[in-house]
């Protein structure tokens, strides 16, 4: 029972859209309906500036992190239960209940999450998205470059089998809510950063 508790709250953590709330308490509008229409850290800095931006960041990457340590908590240290609260966190970011399910694409939350359980594969894989950002302006190449790169870090690294396979699944769910940008890219239309939507 306290498995699947764990699990819910989570998720429920995880949906707390905090770019939602930044739009909404400082401009009074839906920021889903402007610029990028992400939810996210990235859609904050284009229509509200740095500093809610950065707020946002660290707070969704706290939800990742409050995620997965309430399932070591309620797990007992299972990783596997501690892997299963962490991909809830970042599936309550991407498609929040409070929400609609519209949010954003889950890498701050991600980055809070791997962190926890793999600190050193984040470190490295973080590295590669910093240089191909500020190399490219191109968020989304960066944050598309961090999520294939960490399972093959905590593959080469040893890591738990139960974290590489959240890995795994954090790849898929990057790559498919990045979709869009993923074509945007490749047709390079993708906006960059610190330019208008």
């Amino acid at each position: 029972m306290l498995f699947v508790i764990s699990i819910i709250i989570a998720y429920l953590l995880g949906s707390i859209s905090f770019s939602y709330l930044a739009g909404k308490l400082l401009k009074g509008i839906d920021i889903r309906e402007h610029g990028s229409g992400n939810a996210g850290a990235t859609n904050t800095l284009r229509i509200l500036g740095v500093g809610p931006a950065v707020t946002v960041l660290i707070l969704d990457a706290l939800k990742g992190v409050a995620g997965v340590l309430i399932g070591r908590w309620l797990g007992g240290g299972d990783v596997l239960i501690e892997a299963l609260c962490g991909l809830a966190a970042i599936s309550g970011h991407n498609w929040p209940i409070y929400f609609g399910f519209r949010g954003g694409k889950g890498i701050a939350t991600t980055i809070g999450v791997m962190i926890t359980v793999a600190p050193m594969a984040v470190v490295y894989a973080g590295i590669v998205c910093i240089l191909a950002i500020v190399l490219t302006r191109y968020v989304s190449l960066g944050s598309l470059l961090f999520t294939a790169l960490l399972p093959l870090f905590i593959w080469f690294m040893q890591g738990p089998k139960e974290i590489f396979w959240l890995s795994l699944f954090v790849f898929v769910f990057a790559w498919f809510r990045h979709r869009g940008n993923i074509v945007k890219l490749v047709k390079g239309q993708e906006s960059k950063i610190g330019s208008k939507k």
